[in-house]
């Protein structure tokens, strides 16, 4: 089936019981070569103007939810572990008189990016303006925002360097 902005390599295996939601406005769903998305996943393009870009050899684990916002982008070999959150937009929230429902949201941080060969641990949240460099392994429950170094381990809310690999 052709779906307009959602492009899954012939060689990835999405399960039946993940959920992908194209856009309607033009940005693009991407999953690259060899890369698996498994059991209640939901990958959902949300408005903004950012694609969900993931790499090849990738493995996005149960119950994670990606909303494309301000964009999403993946190396090649990033490991997601289950339950985790990646959601590259922020909701306004100054002016009091209208519900923040109404008020949109905030100016990008630049989405999210992670390099080549990261592991992301379960229940892990990531938010507009996280950028993990290659090799990085994140703790599991940690709440990444920032710059996230490379061939370390990260951990906490918020992320913090635990040790060097």
């Amino acid at each position: 089936m052709d779906v307009p902005g959602l492009e899954i390599d012939p060689t990835a295996w999405v399960s039946p019981d993940a959920r992908l939601h194209p856009s309607v406005r033009g940005t693009r769903i991407v999953v690259g070569a060899h890369s698996q998305i498994y059991d209640y996943v939901v990958i959902r393009a949300v408005g903004g103007t950012g694609d969900i870009v993931i790499g090849a050899h990738c493995y996005i684990n149960p119950h994670c939810t990606l909303y494309s916002g301000s964009g999403i982008r993946f190396g090649d070999y990033v490991l997601v572990g289950p339950g985790c959150s990646i959601v590259p937009a922020n909701h306004a929230i100054e002016r009091t008189d209208i519900e923040i429902r109404k008020q949109g949201f905030m100016p990008s941080r630049g989405g999210v990016v992670v390099e080549d060969d990261v592991w992301i641990g379960a229940n892990c949240v990531l938010l507009d303006g996280a950028y993990i460099e290659t090799g990085a392994v994140i703790a599991a429950g940690s709440v990444v925002a920032g710059r996230i170094g490379a061939r370390a381990v990260w951990g906490g809310n918020p992320c913090r360097l635990i040790r060097k690999r």
